[in-house]
Parts: C-alpha cells; sequence; structure tokens
C-alpha cells in the first residue's frame, strides 16, 4: 500500500512524504503508482523548476519514498501558489483513495 502524508501547520500544509508501493500491478503496470508518481513530479516540477522556489526534495529509494518540503518565508503570491497546487494534489490523491482504497491511503498530521 502507498501512504501519502501531509504535512500542516493549521490550515497551512507544509509538504508531503510518500511511501510504498501500492500493490496494485506488477512493476510497470501498476497504474496507481504511476498516478501518484506522476502526480508528485508534476507538483515537484511546479515549485521547483517553474516557481525557482528550491522545496527541499528527499528521496529513500530502499523504502520506497519521497519527501517535499516548501521552503520557510515565501512571499504571499508564491505561499498562495503553493497552497494552491498542494491542496490540489491532496484532493487528487483522495479521489485516487476513494477509487482505489485498498491501494492508497491519505493521511494528514500536524
Amino acid at each position: 500500500m502507498t501512504t501519502v502524508t501531509f504535512h500542516m501547520e493549521g490550515e497551512r500544509i507544509t509538504g508531503f512524504t510518500v511511501k510504498g508501493h501500492s500493490g496494485y500491478a506488477e512493476a510497470g503496470a501498476d497504474i496507481v503508482c504511476a498516478a501518484v508518481t506522476s502526480a508528485v513530479r508534476l507538483t515537484e516540477c511546479a515549485v521547483n523548476d517553474v516557481l525557482g522556489l528550491e522545496a527541499s526534495v528527499k528521496v529513500r529509494e530502499k523504502e520506497a519514498a519521497i519527501a517535499l518540503k516548501l521552503p520557510g518565508g515565501l512571499s504571499g503570491a508564491n505561499e498562495a501558489l503553493c497552497q494552491t497546487l498542494l491542496a490540489a494534489l491532496m484532493v487528487h490523491f483522495a479521489s485516487l483513495r476513494d477509487e482505489y482504497p485498498d491501494y492508497l491511503t491519505v493521511l494528514e498530521e500536524g
């Protein structure tokens, strides 16, 4: 199972961690893992490559995990953009979880 944890400070999403393989299908054919990976990559590219914000990204291959943490001190406009991106990611993962409840868990902590 894949577990997505959104890290919160009050209502603010500060980042997320994704761990594990969904187990929906074998590697290369797992549509749940592919959907999760694609969404994570899109979010990281939007924050780091498009907005140029240098969010911290840590990959732990042995644990099949990736974590993204927003930098501190963002301008109001960049903070709003990042919150929109991360909220959209949360909604996307919640929809995937509803469709594939045996393969994906979405949590909030903070």
